[in-house]
């Protein structure tokens, strides 16, 4: 008797996120013909790439950006964070139904509606589906002023974004909002990734750990892989900036509640999300000592990984 492999089972993501099937290959070949190099058969016999090859995901993400959502043009400088797409754009949605609460149940669409993006990073990739999906309005801020010049000339350059993302450089690397948020400002919603890691040691060893992971999955799953001896960068990448932070993601978030105080009346919705599911709990508590009566968290699932972020308003008598 013979046994046939099956892929493990995925949990889904959200009903309108356009990355919930397996990917088609051929189509995204079609669409971006230079991933065709990086696609191999897995144990599985399907079609699929080398997820600890950052030129693969690069070239994976060009071609579900230029097929999905009308990016044909799409590039980051080396070593910059390339996200994984079908996350990205599962937070777009819950924040879709986030605003929903607030306006008589309907998703509010156009550019009317505006979003913050902090830490919009070179990727771009949270405007770009955003406005894509949704028409919305987009502010992305960062420190990184290369970072800030890439995301801008991505939506300079695509004709689908013109006129829908405005990059802002936070200048003062202790703020979040403040220096970002103009007095005229009014935002739908926020969003954030913040840093993860509390220092530039912890994050290369959680990249040395991640490749480590790649390797020995690849090595289970009978592909010959060759290891990285010595290569200390992520297959997703990462600046200083976008890895790392001095007291890591609780103090960061920890910073984002308190400032939030003060663009109460501008911000519908205040959002980030949060990696370590101990901070959560915290960031409740924070928020709650800081007088926020309406707070939400919402998760996500992206294949076989769970993840959520954290939405607090300070609109009165709203029914979550």
């Amino acid at each position: 008797m013979t046994h046939s492999k099956s892929a493990p089972t995925k949990t889904p993501m959200h009903p309108r996120n356009k990355h919930n099937a397996n990917y088609d290959f051929p189509a995204l070949i079609a669409t971006s013909p230079e991933l065709k190099a990086f696609v191999e058969t897995n144990q599985y016999g399907n079609e699929s790439i080398n997820f600890s090859d950052p030129l693969a995901v690069k070239a994976l993400n060009k071609a579900l950006l230029a097929h999905f959502y009308d990016v044909p043009f799409w590039d980051i400088p080396e070593g910059y964070l390339c996200p994984p797409i079908p996350g990205r754009a599962d937070y777009i949605h819950n924040i879709a139904d986030l605003l929903a609460i607030t306006n008589d149940g309907e998703i509010p669409t156009g550019k009317n509606v505006r979003g913050l993006d902090i830490g919009v990073g070179a990727n771009c990739v949270y405007p770009i589906i955003g406005h894509r999906e949704y028409k919305w309005n987009f502010v992305g801020s960062d420190i990184d002023l290369q970072a800030l010049k890439m995301a801008s000339f991505i939506a300079n350059n695509n004709p689908s974004l013109k006129k829908g993302i405005e990059c802002r450089q936070q200048k003062n690397e202790e703020n979040i909002f403040r220096g970002i948020i103009k007095p005229q400002d009014e935002f739908a919603f926020t969003m954030c990734n913040p840093p993860f890691h509390a220092s530039e040691a912890e994050a290369t060893a959680g990249s040395e750990r991640k490749q480590q992971n790649l390797a020995t999955n690849k090595s289970k799953k009978g592909h010959a892989y060759n290891e990285l001896k010595g290569v200390k960068k992520l297959n997703f990448g990462g600046q200083k900036a976008e890895l790392w932070c001095e007291g890591g993601e609780l103090a960061f978030i920890t910073k984002m509640a308190k400032e939030s105080c003060e663009f109460a009346l501008q911000v519908q919705w205040f959002t980030t999300l949060i990696s370590k599911k101990e901070n959560v709990e915290a960031l409740h508590q924070e928020l709650a000592r800081l007088g926020v009566k309406t707070i939400k968290t919402v998760d996500m699932a992206q294949g076989q990984k769970i993840s959520r972020f954290v939405a607090w308003t300070f609109q009165a008598n709203v029914n979550l």
